[in-house]
């Protein structure tokens, strides 16, 4: 099971030394006043703000959406960068394409919300699917990249594949048009391939066996995010 790791940033320490003038010996009581007054005029420079690591970009977008880093909200356009770390959701009917790397999309539908956790292009990474659907989309003949998408539902681990995920029929679905996921859920495991969906009923729930959808069901879960 993957495991999402939370990012540490430190902050920039610096090291000063304070002289005192005088003939024989130090006096400790005006020592370290002038120390704190020392330190004081350093601070505002103590912590400086690293510079966040970019995950990729806005493809394309209509309606509204948004991403979130700590207490700052940003409204998104076309070619706007999206960072590790950004909680990345949707408003009521609207749709958002999200390019990480150089061949991997991440679609959203409305009312949804991500976190992209941790993402690097040549080792992969792990996105929390908070609510709402999407679609995961990794170039047809690209290298396998592995990811896993973590959701209150199930834990989907990915290898280069084509599939959505989220709200469908009433039920958390997963269904995979290229490639292979394995859905975990409940304690129990399925591997679903190429045509095949799985339903996850309510968190906690184990998912059901691995069976085909109806072209009405996959048709309507694309439209969602398209």
């Amino acid at each position: 099971m993957w495991r999402a790791n939370d990012e540490l940033v430190g902050e920039e320490q610096l090291a000063g030394i304070f002289g005192l003038r005088t003939k024989h010996s130090l006096d400790r009581r005006s020592f370290f006043p002038v120390v704190g007054v020392g330190l004081m005029a350093l601070a505002p420079g103590a912590a400086r703000a690293q510079p966040r690591e970019r995950a990729g970009s806005v493809e394309d977008i209509k309606g509204e959406a948004f991403a979130e880093a700590a207490s700052e909200r940003r409204r998104l356009a076309h070619a706007a960068p999206i960072f590790i770390a950004d909680q990345v959701g949707t408003e009521s009917e609207s749709r958002l394409g999200m390019r990480l790397g150089r061949d991997t999309t991440v679609r959203l539908g409305e009312l949804a919300r991500v976190k992209i956790d941790r993402f690097l292009v040549n080792a992969g990474g792990v996105i929390t699917l908070q609510s709402g659907p999407m679609l995961f989309d990794r170039r047809s003949g690209a290298a396998p990249l592995p990811m896993t998408i973590r959701s209150p539902f199930a834990l989907i681990a990915v290898r280069g594949t084509r599939f959505f995920a989220g709200p469908s029929g009433g039920v958390f679905g997963v269904f995979v048009e290229r490639g292979s996921v394995t859905v975990s859920a409940g304690g129990r495991q399925v591997v679903l391939g190429q045509g095949q969906g799985t339903n996850v009923p309510s968190a906690g729930s184990q998912p059901t066996p691995p069976a085909p959808w109806k072209p009405a069901r996959i048709s309507d879960a694309f439209s969602r995010v398209q």
